[in-house]
Formats: structure tokens, C-alpha cells, sequence
């Protein structure tokens, strides 16, 4: 029952997403069903077929291993939850230990009765990934009800994204690149090509808008909802309230009230377009309820909705770093302490870091403004400033400055 196209095949020997893969790993045999989530087309098949090719090397047999596509024609009559409970129950005997994958579960009418019926089998592991509309973190807790652990995949990283150009050559070439022609793992067949990587994202920001959104939220208004994503995707890195969101829009015509503006913007997070950071109240300890920042899942995604090149470097890398910080398993906050702010703050069981994100810092102005904040807190947690300028890594007053493609390479 182990099915993996050519297709894939040759993705996976491009790429093997070893972040996400090692989590898999370190939850086999939990016994907790695998909730695979993120933006549509970031790679959660691929990933589940990845971790298959591992367990086969690992020495599990391939009759261990059942994976099914709801999306697939083939399976179409599996889409009941009492046959596909036959199905895979006949292909069980207790001698054995099985690994059960089940993508794009939401085409299942009551698949939660499935998931749990397979669940309490003692010789069965779980994995399971969905459409975001119909897999939403609420309504997991509902019908999975705290047996279940997530893993949220986001498109490539830049280190994935040098590792699929085979080489660390021109390293700034290649992070243009990066932001230019996507980050969505099957937007790297057509590097170099500006209007097919924007025909594919396109295609993309569609099917999410009008099936993520749109239809599941049911929305009446798609072009307030437009309006609201290009505003979002101009303001990234900029400190917004729901207020302000609804007043500027108001005031440029578009008149909409707060409540639309809550509901449209917690569809647009649901579906991981856009991912919102929370101001942290570095001295209090606590986070605070007004004035949030919001990131969006691409960059070239953005550059789309925005219907230009926007050249504002420093804000574009900071959408990256916010990114990377939650690949790294962080809860990521902007900082507040008294009247100046940093940038993320980043909390991770006990430990905390600080980090201020710049383009350049070569001009002296530009280096103090950044520090003050940092030097602002008195705690010995790390501090690090990351910035596009070549130059060896640097330190003022136990303050980290570092070369931000570096840290991007880094563990």
C-alpha cells in the first residue's frame, strides 16, 4: 500500500525537509495521532512521504505502511468512514506494528470516528494532514480531543532553499532570488521566471482565498477581504489595532465595521496566510492585548498582491527572520520595554532571546538606534542584531551583530 510517484521521488532527493522530518522521527510510536498543518502547497505530502521513505530504511516493511490520498481518484470510494475502516482494518493482523497515513483527511465524512477508532488500536501510528479550512486547531481539540500533537510546516526555509541550488555559492544572489520567485517548494521549477512563478502564486492565492476563506468562513465581500490582504501585506512589520485597520480603510473609501475586520482577519491567520505576533511586555513579563504585527507566509506571495516589486529591504527581511524564529520551535513576540521596541522576542520553554533586524547598520545612527532597545533590558538572555551587511560577526557590549544569510544557514 506504499505508493510514492516519480514525481515526488525526485523532489525529495532535491530537498528532504530535515527539520521536519527529525520531529516525525521523535514522535514514532508516540501515542499521539500526527496533525500535519500549514498553507496549502507548502509540502505536507511530500513531507508524509518523506518520513515513509525513512521508515522503510529503518527497516520497516512496506505491507507496514498504509498511505492513502483522499484527493486521488483511486481511493474515491474510501471517502465513506465505514469503508475505509474495512479497508484498512483488513490490511491489519495483530502481529504486526502499522503506519497509518491519511492525507487530505477532511474529503472523509466523519473522519474523526475513523481517526479514533484506529487510534485506540494498540499497533497503529497516526498521521493525518488536511485542508486548514476544515482542520482548524479549535475544532481539532474537539474532535480529537487532546490525542493529538501538531506540526505546523511552513514553505522552504532559505537553508532548504540553498540546499535545493545544490551549493552555498553567491549567497546573496541566491536570497534575491528567494524572495523574489517564492518560497513554495514547487515554485523552484520556475526560478528565473518571473511570470510563471507569478501564474503559480497566483493560482495559489486563489485557491486559498476562495476555498480557505471565502467558502469556508462564507464571506460575503471577497473584495473587502482583497482589500484588507493588500493592506496587511503593505504593513507588515507595522504595529496595527483593528481600529486602525478598519479607520484607514474607511478612510480611503472602503468603509467596514471592527467586527468584519476580527472575522476576516482570524480567517486569514486560520489559513495561515498571514501570521500574527503579539507585543510582549519585556519588564511585565506578559503580553499585551492591542497592537499586533502580522507576516505573511511568502514574500513573493506578497510582491503578487501587491502588484509590484516592493523595495522596502528592511521589512522584507524582517518578515523572513519572524518566519524562521517559528520554524525554530518559538513562541515569537515584538518586545516592548518602556518606549522602545524590539523586534522579536522569542520564548522556548525557559529560555528567551532578543533579536533587532536591519538591512544596514553601517551608518552609526542607524547601529545605536537598533542597540538602545536591547541595552534597555537587563537580563543576560542573548541579543542579536541581524542585518544584510557583509561583515564578521561583531560584538558591542555582549550585544551579537551577525550577517543575517549566515544565521539563516545556521542550526
Amino acid at each position: 500500500m506504499y505508493l510514492c510517484s516519480r514525481k515526488n521521488i525526485l523532489l525529495m532527493e532535491i530537498i528532504q525537509r530535515e527539520q521536519y522530518v527529525q520531529k516525525l522521527k521523535n514522535l514514532r510510536n508516540k501515542k499521539l495521532i500526527k496533525v500535519i498543518r500549514g498553507v496549502r502547497r507548502c509540502g505536507k505530502s511530500t513531507l508524509m512521504l518523506l518520513f515513509q521513505q525513512e521508515l522503510l530504511k529503518s527497516g520497516i516493511k512496506e505491507n507496514q505502511i498504509i498511505n492513502i490520498n483522499f484527493e486521488d481518484y483511486d481511493f474515491v470510494e474510501l471517502r465513506n468512514a465505514k469503508t475505509l475502516y474495512q479497508y484498512i482494518s483488513q490490511k491489519l493482523d495483530k502481529k504486526s506494528y502499522y503506519y497509518i497515513f491519511l492525507d487530505e483527511i477532511q474529503h472523509v465524512e466523519n473522519y474523526a470516528d475513523v481517526v479514533d477508532a484506529l487510534f485506540i488500536k494498540e499497533n497503529i501510528d497516526i498521521y493525518i494532514t488536511g485542508s486548514n479550512a476544515y482542520l482548524l486547531s479549535s475544532e481539532i481539540a474537539t474532535l480529537l480531543s487532546g490525542r493529538y500533537i501538531e506540526i505546523q510546516v511552513l514553505p522552504f526555509s532559505f537553508k532548504e532553499y540553498v540546499t535545493a541550488s545544490g551549493n552555498t555559492n553567491n549567497l546573496e544572489r541566491k536570497y534575491a532570488d528567494y524572495i523574489t520567485f517564492s518560497s513554495f517548494p514547487y515554485a523552484l521549477e520556475f526560478v528565473h521566471n518571473e511570470q510563471l512563478t507569478n501564474d503559480y502564486i497566483r493560482g495559489i492565492y486563489n485557491t486559498i482565498v476562495l476555498k480557505d476563506v471565502v467558502q469556508r468562513n462564507r464571506i460575503s465581500d471577497a473584495m473587502m477581504l482583497e482589500n484588507i490582504m493588500v493592506f496587511l501585506a503593505d504593513n507588515i512589520g507595522n504595529t496595527l489595532s483593528v481600529k486602525k485597520i478598519a479607520d484607514t480603510l474607511t478612510s480611503f473609501g472602503q468603509k467596514v465595521d471592527v467586527k468584519t475586520i476580527e472575522k476576516y482577519l482570524s480567517a486569514l491567520c486560520q489559513s495561515f496566510i498571514f501570521y500574527p505576533a503579539k507585543r510582549y511586555n519585556i519588564k511585565g513579563r506578559q503580553l499585551l492585548k492591542t497592537m499586533e504585527k502580522y507576516y505573511m507566509v511568502d514574500v513573493a506571495l506578497r510582491n503578487s498582491l501587491l502588484g509590484a516589486k516592493n523595495t522596502d529591504y528592511g521589512r522584507i527581511l524582517e518578515n523572513v527572520v519572524y518566519l524562521e524564529l517559528l520554524r525554530r520551535n518559538n513562541r515569537v513576540y515584538v518586545g516592548k520595554t518602556d518606549s522602545l521596541e524590539i523586534d522579536f522576542v522569542t520564548v522556548n520553554m525557559q529560555e528567551v532571546a532578543y533579536y533587532q533586524v536591519a538591512a544596514s547598520v553601517l551608518d552609526t545612527t542607524t547601529l545605536n538606534r537598533e542597540i538602545q532597545p536591547l541595552k534597555a533590558v537587563k537580563d543576560n538572555f542573548p541579543k542579536t542584531i541581524l542585518t544584510l551587511d557583509t561583515m564578521p560577526t561583531t560584538y558591542h557590549d555582549g550585544i551579537k551583530q551577525q550577517n543575517v544569510l549566515d544565521w539563516l544557514l545556521t542550526e
